[in-house]
């Protein structure tokens, strides 16, 4: 297991944001990330799990908060449309992976970032559908340590969310996906991909949609029609292309970001009473924790 001390953070996560951490760990496997948090949780000492960092926004400054890194367990296996992944694998790579070997139903999650073990605990999803449609099941580390697989109704998913994996470490995911024709799927990631391209600002470093999509209404509507569109704090901009996302146009902090969303969430709030609900994730900061 690798362990590395002072890494900058903004080179581990896609909004370019972050400060120093002193510590990172880099499990291999499960077994590996069982070990190290269950070490953790022995000594009493809180820290961060941490996969592609596509959703994610660290704070500025010295991280004294240990991080425990999915990135090295990528592991995958298939047993005829019966697929496991570890929660590191790059979920983009894995969609494309399976799409080649004519598993679908995963098609229209081409070009997500992350990895699937930030995908399973948000339920991310895309065009109508969720990494946790063809999901049969995922395999945790509990609170009190135990490694178990809890069955797919189990798991609370709602948009954007999975209740029942909110206190867990996940480990991994079991899919059975729909046989189809590799041709036809990689078409429609073609398709996909290139929708995304032309409505969202994959030019500058971002972490995808802000806000959660309030009940009625879309955040990035709501953003435009308050005239936010545009609007700067420092290096973070809300994007002229989309508003319901923030993006980093030039050494953006994280303080520029968190400006940018306490002013959104205000102005939506004043001008249509909509409360906007953070769909990013903020790494806490423990100053004082050694």
């Amino acid at each position: 297991m690798k362990h590395l001390r002072n890494l900058p953070l903004k080179n581990y996560c896609t909004y370019r944001i972050g400060g120093q951490a002193r510590d990172v760990y880099f499990p291999e496997c499960v077994d590996e990330m069982v070990e190290i948090v269950r070490l953790h949780r022995a000594q009493a000492r809180p820290f961060w799990i941490h996969g592609g960092g596509a959703n994610t926004l660290f704070p500025d400054g010295d991280i004294r908060l240990p991080i425990i890194s999915t990135s090295e367990m990528t592991a995958t296996a298939r047993n005829g449309s019966t697929v496991v992944a570890e929660a590191g694998k790059v979920m983009d790579a894995w969609v494309l992976e399976q799409l080649r070997e004519g598993l679908g139903g995963i098609e229209c999650l081409s070009g997500i970032p992350g990895t699937l073990g930030g995908a399973l605990f948000m339920n991310a999803g895309a065009y109508g559908h969720e990494i946790s449609d063809h999901l049969e099941s995922v395999t945790v580390l509990t609170p009190d340590s135990r490694v178990m697989d809890i069955p797919k109704a189990e798991c609370g998913f709602g948009y954007r969310r999975a209740s029942a994996l909110r206190d867990t470490v996940i480990l991994s995911g079991t899919w059975n996906l729909p046989l189809a024709d590799p041709q036809t799927l990689l078409a429609t990631r073609k398709e996909i991909l290139a929708r995304r391209k032309e409505k969202q600002p994959l030019e500058f470093p971002s972490a995808g949609s802000v806000f959660k999509r309030p009940e009625g209404a879309y955040a990035s509507q709501l953003i435009d029609q308050a005239g936010l569109k545009g609007a700067r704090v420092g290096g973070a901009q809300i994007s002229e292309k989309h508003a319901g996302f923030i993006v980093n146009v030039g050494d953006a902090t994280c303080q520029d970001v968190l400006e940018l969303v306490e002013l959104c969430r205000r102005t939506v709030r004043e001008r249509f009473g909509y409360e906007l609900e953070l769909e990013q994730c903020l790494c806490p900061f423990c100053p004082d924790h050694e």
